[in-house]
């Protein structure tokens, strides 16, 4: 979200770079015990209650992301900026929010389709294992240059900014590299 809000008013490009959180889920996914309804409220979900995200307790499965990181990569070489920062929320809300299976290649074409992109190819991308390359060489990349969490920023290729930062935060980063401010900021199509 907040880096979102950063592009619209930041002359900035935004990548996206495939990682794995827990690089030993399996395969096949995993079961998980479910977070306890009861329990209070992490910081995470305080913040992101904040930025009108809604992180629901109960999910009982742990995907192997895969898929939906080659999706990821697919989007981004064949989609505008708008659709990637879509489609990454998109399947942020499916994740979170509605526990669908980021395993299977239908929700991910659906969501494709959902904001825009070409979900009949993204099926083809998938089935033939197009970006797997690809998106594993970005996966090792990701490690290579020292991430170990998400989100991790990675400012004029040689700055990183580890965690969902605060927005000030970022806009004093992009102030320290003398980004240049957009004269008319972005429409957010979210607002």
């Amino acid at each position: 979200m907040e880096i979102e809000r950063l592009y619209r008013n930041w002359d900035i490009q935004l990548d996206w770079a495939p990682f794995f959180l827990d690089p030993s889920i399996p395969p096949e996914g995993r079961p998980r015990a479910p977070q306890a309804p009861g329990s209070p409220e992490t910081p995470v979900e305080a913040r992101g209650k904040r930025l009108g995200l809604d992180f629901r307790r109960g999910r009982t499965f742990t995907p192997h992301t895969i898929l939906s990181l080659q999706a990821g990569e697919w989007a981004a070489a064949t989609g505008t900026t708008q659709q990637v920062i879509d489609f990454h929320r998109a399947l942020f809300k499916a994740y979170f929010t509605d526990f669908e299976d980021l395993m299977q290649i239908d929700t991910l074409v659906r969501h494709a389709d959902e904001v825009g992109l070409d979900g009949a190819t993204l099926r083809e991308v998938l089935e033939q294992g197009t970006f797997a390359d690809t998106t594993n060489e970005a996966i090792e990349q990701s490690y290579a240059v020292g991430v170990q969490a998400i989100p991790t920023f990675i400012l004029d290729e040689k700055y990183a900014v580890v965690g969902a930062q605060e927005y000030d935060t970022l806009e004093r980063v992009m102030e320290q590299l003398k980004a240049k401010r957009r004269e008319t900021p972005l429409p957010d199509p979210h607002a």
